[in-house]
């Protein structure tokens, strides 16, 4: 059998994924909807890290045997470029090496390499985050062990990244949207520890028998714990009220399970848990709420009529879609805002929502301050999220600095009653997200049913539908009608929230 780069990343988040990709694939997680759209913005970044580079020719497959064919084709071009160079550096995208390392056969794909004069090769890792992470270093001392092996030397290593300082103004400018990050000496560090992996591997892939899952400790670090969790979660039915179920920080888990404690309501009152956590099991142990009455009568004396209910809905990628933003900038598409003049006014709802390929934000400004007066507060749910969507607007667009700094002086968080645990429920788990406290409180208002129920897919869908042009009409007033019911359900559900609040005081 023949290793993989992506298969040695899978034996070092843990060995249990790569023994499943060779013995029981089906257990594997399933890449999603959201996994998938990173990988497709990935893409889209290569394409135009690519262009940092000289005279490149890609070489890459479409099908199975042009996969098979790769080493081979890579080998012939290799040859071609080294007997016609003149002093020009040469670029392959793609180029496939096959070798043996450690008596085990092993394959890697290059993003980029880049041929000189020299009898050497450059290697390029084209990665759409805005730094260079420890993964990326594995990854290439891997990429360099089998280019190595094949008989080239690697001289230079580097990552080129997304500049998170980079703001559009007209045609893209690669040089500005990408920094390039020389790591020769670090992936060069990682040689001996990947040849040692790669070693390891081999009785992993040889053996019958599943690596043990073991209970990581504290000193093994959050990747460990997250892997143990995951994989603990695969081969183990969770039920509600175990010590799964225990917020962050995830170790606590780990450090119960290893005691032989599995539901919360069993942790003794002496172990050390973070404030939430205590409230939590607390909450659990006595199957009631928690409710400090008197801290939410002073939180909730702050509001001031008419009291306006805010939320966005953002987009957000590595290539800045519109001028003035920058990648992973969050930008908002959409509104809802529920308003209440007076405490015994009729519930008013104002929304807005971009349908077109052009810059949201000039447009849904002009919208919100023909909507948002200049007095009462305005009840988020995350404040720092809408405040600071609101600061990046005012700066976009200047002359709406005023109106969006008088929004941000009137904010007010409605998550902080459960953030602060003046309000806990054992079955918000320890969370204050409003997906886990809407159903406990007011059970008759429901995500469940929406089309899109939850951020990441309304950001998702609106890029498709709107930027992307990906779909059919009927198939893109779909997904528009259904962003706008899931944004007014935000607000809705910060509403009843809040007169759930009142009635518990009052």
């Amino acid at each position: 059998m023949q290793i993989s780069k992506s298969e040695y990343m899978m034996f070092l988040k843990h060995p249990i994924y790569l023994w499943l990709k060779k013995y029981d694939k089906a257990k594997l997680p399933p890449v999603d909807e959201a996994l998938q759209a990173i990988f497709n913005a990935g893409h889209i970044f290569e394409s135009h890290a690519e262009k940092l580079l000289p005279n490149s020719t890609r070489l890459g497959f479409n099908s199975y045997d042009e996969y098979l064919s790769l080493t081979s084709r890579t080998q012939k071009l290799i040859k071609e470029v080294k007997n016609n160079i003149n002093n020009e550096s040469h670029t392959i995208l793609q180029a496939r090496f096959e070798s043996e390392v450690e008596n085990v056969s092993v394959t890697c794909i290059c993003d980029a390499i880049v041929l000189s004069s020299k009898e050497t090769i450059d290697l390029y890792e084209i990665k759409s985050g805005t730094r260079v992470k420890l993964e990326n270093m594995y990854d290439l001392a891997f990429q360099v062990s089998v280019i190595e092996a094949s008989g080239f030397k690697v001289e230079n290593i580097f990552v080129i990244n997304a500049d998170g300082s980079y703001i559009r103004k007209g045609e893209i400018v690669v040089e500005d949207l990408c920094t390039t990050t020389e790591v020769t000496e670090e992936v060069r560090d990682l040689i001996e520890f990947t040849r040692e992996h790669i070693a390891l591997m081999r009785a992993c892939i040889k053996s019958k028998n599943m690596p043990e899952l073991l209970v990581p400790t504290d000193e093994d670090g959050a990747d460990v714990l997250n892997s143990w969790l995951e994989l603990h979660a695969i081969f183990n039915a969770i039920e509600p009220g175990s010590i799964f179920d225990l917020c962050w920080p995830k170790n606590r888990v780990a450090q119960l399970h290893a005691l032989g404690i599995k539901n919360l309501i069993d942790i003794d009152d002496e172990f050390a848990l973070s404030p939430k956590q205590k409230a939590q099991v607390a909450a659990a142990k006595s199957g009631e709420q928690f409710i400090d009455r008197s801290l939410i009568s002073e939180f909730l004396d702050e509001f001031q009529f008419p009291i306006y209910f805010l939320d966005y809905e953002t987009l957000m990628d590595v290539i800045p879609p519109f001028d003035g933003t920058s990648p992973y900038q969050q930008i908002p598409f959409q509104y809802s805002l529920h308003i209440l003049d007076s405490p015994d006014s009729e519930l008013r709802h104002e929304m807005y929502l971009h349908r077109d390929n052009t810059d949201p934000v000039l447009a849904l400004a002009k919208h919100l301050s023909n909507a948002i007066g200049e007095t009462g507060s305005v009840i988020t749910w995350n404040a720092n999220f809408e405040k600071g969507c609101n600061s990046r607007m005012a700066k976009m667009h200047p002359e709406f600095a005023d109106f969006f700094g008088s929004v941000n002086e009137r904010v007010i968080d409605l998550a902080i009653p459960f953030q602060q645990n003046w309000f806990v429920d054992h079955r918000f788990l320890g969370s204050y997200s409003i997906k886990k406290v809407l159903p406990v409180l007011v059970p008759e208002l429901s995500y469940k049913d929406l089309g899109i129920n939850e951020g990441l897919a309304a950001q998702r869908k609106w890029m498709q539908a709107v930027l992307e042009e990906k779909f059919d009409e009927s198939e893109r007033l779909q997904i528009l009608n259904d962003l706008e019911k899931y944004c007014e359900l935000d607000t809705l559900a910060m509403v009843e929230i809040y007169r759930f609040l009142k009635t518990i005081i009052d």
